[in-house]
């Protein structure tokens, strides 16, 4: 039997429709005291449908008339979806709550928290959010969820409906994605990703919003490890490793995904399960299959090898032979990138970035095979590393021009350059190729002072012939050195700094 579930789960978004409507012909014009009476004829109702229900659970004809009724309501309540002024009443009249014992009601709800509409309201839209999250709304659609069927339409739609109001609500609060994640919509979307099912807009829409839910935040991170969902992402990955996604929406899933697994690599944590899953062997792979994957493994590698917390990856991926994956994409940017809409710039700073984190971790002989790398081929790689920095160098200088210009301007005008417009200016220094350029000095200045003689001499060779300066790399190097440790400990601020201060002295 149909209920009113499924009526209103593929109930058309009528609300402007029925709004007209009520006007057009004549009827009370939508107001506060039309909304009251709207509620209240819904909670009455409400009522008498879940008492009959009570009453003849095996006997639905005796339920069916009010079954409708309420159906015949809950169409007209859409209205209210375009006035979030009055969402108080919904609230102040408890309709939150009898919305929520029903959840029959999802296309409604996915009307009434539409950002764009919690947005016209601030104050409408909060005390609905206060109370649909008082009401556990997130583990009340989770159930939901979990009972329907995605092999008929409607119930699909129904999932595809009830994402779209987690979406919603953590747009409109992005504090509540812990809140979401720990009521068991994290578990859903994991077990949903990797349900054995033909790719849809579900599973998209799924892989979109496990990367809302994991973008700057350390609690669901964690909550994802130690549900193994790192193996789950690299297992949906792995299909893209010989394969390029059929379709521009399963390569929109692909990125969604490969973007939650550098999310989640920033948690020191899951550099310990990626490793363990054998992560580091499947991106890897992708490096040597030069599909569409191949620009995103590069950006997990980045993520998982920075930084001390990275020091077990880079020794593993040493071993797992990564160095001769990884310095062909250094000596050359791949033409099939550039397509791949990966910009050359992005794709130097990953490779260079890459070498930088092995430089700054790697021990013993791991070491001395990355090492050993710069001088094969007569320093072929040295010479490639020298080309980047006068590239880099070149890019970063006419920025500065640029930004001199404007400065001395705002100054002429009497304009005062505060910290903000400071953080501002050198926010675009960095995006014109400084953090590029950072990482080549760095490497320039780690391979110098590596005891081989050979390295050195190369370096500063290049340097003279170009009409390049020591100074200029100690320079940029200092400025590196300060802006060092985002969110990391003083005490290793302080280390790291004197670390990279002492390898420029003896540049």
């Amino acid at each position: 039997m149909l209920s009113v579930q499924l009526q209103i789960l593929s109930g058309p978004s009528n609300s402007l429709y029925n709004e007209k409507l009520l006007n057009e012909n004549g009827a009370e014009p939508v107001d506060e005291s039309s909304v009251k009476k709207m509620i209240l004829t819904f909670e009455k109702r409400s009522y008498k449908n879940q008492e009959l229900r009570i009453k003849f659970p095996d006997n639905p004809e005796k339920f069916m008339e009010t079954e409708l009724d309420l159906n015949d309501i809950i169409q007209e309540m859409h209205v209210i979806a375009t006035m979030p002024d009055l969402y108080h009443l919904l609230v102040e009249l408890n309709a939150v709550h009898s919305l929520l014992s029903l959840l029959t009601v999802v296309d409604l709800l996915q009307e009434l928290t539409d950002i764009d509409t919690l947005q016209e309201s601030d104050e409408g839209a909060e005390v609905l959010v206060d109370a649909l999250l008082e009401g556990q709304v997130v583990a009340l659609l989770v159930q939901n969820m979990e009972r329907l069927d995605e092999q008929v339409k409607e119930e699909a739609d129904g999932i595809y409906n009830t994402l779209a109001i987690t979406e919603n609500m953590s747009e409109f609060r992005p504090g509540l994605c812990t809140e979401a994640a720990q009521q068991g919509l994290m578990q859903w979307l994991l077990k949903r990703i990797k349900a054995k099912m033909p790719f849809d807009a579900n599973k998209l829409y799924c892989s979109e919003i496990l990367a809302i839910l994991l973008q700057n935040n350390d609690n669901t991170r964690e909550l994802l490890g130690e549900m193994d969902g790192i193996d789950v992402l690299l297992q949906q990955l792995s299909v893209f490793k010989r394969h390029n996604p059929s379709t521009a929406e399963e390569q929109e899933m692909m990125e969604n995904l490969f973007d939650a697994l550098c999310s989640c690599l920033m948690l020191p944590a899951n550099r310990d399960r990626f490793l363990r899953g054998e992560g580091l062997q499947l991106m890897n792979l992708m490096l040597r299959e030069k599909k569409m994957s191949r620009t995103s493994a590069m950006k997990v590698l980045d993520h998982g090898m920075i930084g001390q917390e990275g020091a077990d990856n880079c020794h593993k991926f040493v071993d797992i032979l990564g160095l001769r994956t990884i310095f062909p994409l250094f000596m050359k940017t791949p033409k099939k990138m550039k397509k791949a809409a990966a910009s050359e710039k992005e794709h130097e700073e990953h490779v260079g970035s890459i070498i930088a984190s092995m430089l700054r971790n790697l021990k013993s002989q791991q070491r001395s095979r990355l090492l050993n790398k710069f001088t094969e081929n007569d320093c072929e790689k040295v010479d490639r590393l020298m080309e980047l920095h006068f590239k880099y160098l070149e890019a970063v200088q006419q920025a500065d021009k640029r930004i001199e210009g404007e400065k001395h301007e705002m100054v002429r005008r009497g304009e005062i350059l505060d910290d903000i417009l400071e953080d501002e200016f050198y926010l675009r220094r960095l995006d014109a190729g400084l953090f590029v350029l950072q990482l080549i000095c760095y490497i320039m200045v780690e391979i110098s002072n590596s005891g081989i003689s050979q390295l050195q001499q190369r370096v500063h060779q290049i340097l003279n012939l170009r009409g390049g300066s020591v100074k200029v790399v100690r320079h940029i190097m200092r400025e590196y050195a300060e802006s060092i440790g985002d969110g990391k400990s003083d005490e290793f601020k302080e280390a790291e700094r004197k670390r990279i201060m002492d390898l420029v002295e003896n540049f």
